[in-house]
């Protein structure tokens, strides 16, 4: 697997290792009940949120399993704005992408940009040959992202999972590596 070569940069953001001093920031959004609506566990304590930024600032990305977690901020504003993920899946040459931003950083394009880069990176620099996006039915603004990024509905799971109280609707989007280049283009 090739190195990852860190900081990336986009038009308006820098994707970066977490560090310490992103702790605050990053407990900010992750303690809000409404962050944690859609992901799958409940809103993180302080030390949750300790151990996250703990673990994601030293990853290593070399093997199945492995995720890589960056922080997404402004260029001209540094500070959280929030993060994109990857995981290496099981089985050959496919990933899951994913990302969570800040209240204050939502609805400016930042997610799409920043995972338009991460699938940039994983299809570019890591080979992957899929990569798919997995999200509650009812997070339209995701499965809207996901469609702006050229990734198609796959499956449609219904009642897939129990949290929270309640049945969730699972939604797998996907992109093949040769339908990302052909978008490039």
């Amino acid at each position: 697997m090739p190195e990852i070569t860190l900081p990336i940069r986009t038009d308006r953001l820098v994707l970066r290792r977490f560090e310490g001093a992103d702790l605050d920031a990053f407990h900010a959004y992750h303690s809000l009940p409404e962050t944690a609506r859609f992901l799958p566990r409940e809103a993180k304590t302080y030390t949750q949120s300790m151990e996250y930024v703990g673990k994601y600032a030293n990853f290593v990305f070399e093997k199945e399993g492995d995720w890589l977690a960056l922080a997404v901020e402004a260029q001209d504003s540094p500070g959280l704005l929030g993060e994109v993920v990857l995981k290496w899946l099981e089985g050959t040459g496919q990933a899951e992408i994913g990302w969570s931003l800040a209240p204050a950083a939502r609805g400016k394009g930042y997610a799409a940009e920043a995972a338009d880069a991460v699938l940039r990176v994983g299809f570019e620099d890591l080979g992957f040959h899929r990569i798919e996006a997995r999200l509650d039915a009812l997070n339209t603004a995701s499965a809207a992202l996901c469609e702006r990024l050229g990734m198609r509905l796959e499956a449609r799971l219904v009642d897939k999972w129990r949290y929270k109280g309640q049945w969730a609707t699972e939604l797998v989007y996907a992109i093949l590596e040769d339908e990302w280049r052909a978008r490039q283009h």
